[in-house]
């Protein structure tokens, strides 16, 4: 397991690989974030981007999801991956806006969390984007790097991932990490073929550490 120290040393030079790294759903305020987010569940940030300009462009407010038919806001997300049951959160999540926050996005976590189809990554990930609250959202690759690197255990659940990350990382930089290790994770050290031995970090990490062994060992 990585010490702090290390920990917070792999964050930094993800940083160096990856100065850009930022929230990659296009939006333009914490509702269209909220409903990008949302779209984007077992689904790619670039596919989601294809949809949302023209989604934006028809609803602009939680009343306009609310006032459509259920079939036709199927329609307009019907490109991305589990459009009906999207769909329906959707909906829900806009009524509830109008019914409990005045048909604003909450900032707190709890309540992000109380709205329809809206889990803790997602919560995460609009309270650090939106609102610039410290916050580390565990998606896929933020899990994969996190075990592979060692800074947690195989078989930690997500919400233990998240808990060893904040405790490992200082607060101030939850949310750079967040999306520096999904950077990472994307682009460098993708679940089928990882980049170990053009990594800067393999020397500290178990999974690239073994698999460098196994290269090492058939030439």
């Amino acid at each position: 397991m990585l010490s702090k120290k290390d920990t917070q040393f792999v964050i930094d030079k993800m940083g160096d690989m990856f100065p850009e790294a930022e929230c990659e759903l296009v939006h333009a305020n914490p509702f269209e974030l909220l409903v990008a987010v949302m779209l984007s569940a077992q689904c790619t940030d670039a596919l989601v981007n294809r949809v949302t300009p023209r989604l934006f462009a028809k609803y602009t407010s939680p009343e306009d999801y609310c006032a459509v038919p259920i079939e036709e806001l199927q329609m307009d997300i019907r490109s991305i991956g589990l459009y009906r049951n999207k769909a329906k959160n959707i909906k829900k999540m806009a009524q509830s806006l109008l019914d409990d926050h005045n048909g604003e996005v909450p900032s707190a976590r709890e309540d992000l969390e109380a709205l329809a189809g809206v889990g803790r990554k997602t919560a995460n990930v609009v309270t650090s984007v939106a609102f610039n609250i410290p916050a580390i959202a565990v998606d896929t690759h933020v899990e994969r790097v996190s075990k592979r690197l060692g800074i947690c255990r195989w078989k930690d659940s997500v919400k233990q991932v998240e808990e060893t990350l904040e405790k490992k990382i200082e607060k101030a930089d939850w949310s750079d990490a967040h999306h520096r290790m999904i950077f990472f994770g994307r682009y460098h050290c993708k679940a089928q073929n990882p980049q170990c031995q053009q990594c800067p970090l393999a020397f500290m990490c178990r999974e690239g550490k073994k698999r460098l062994k196994g290269v090492k060992d058939h030439v």
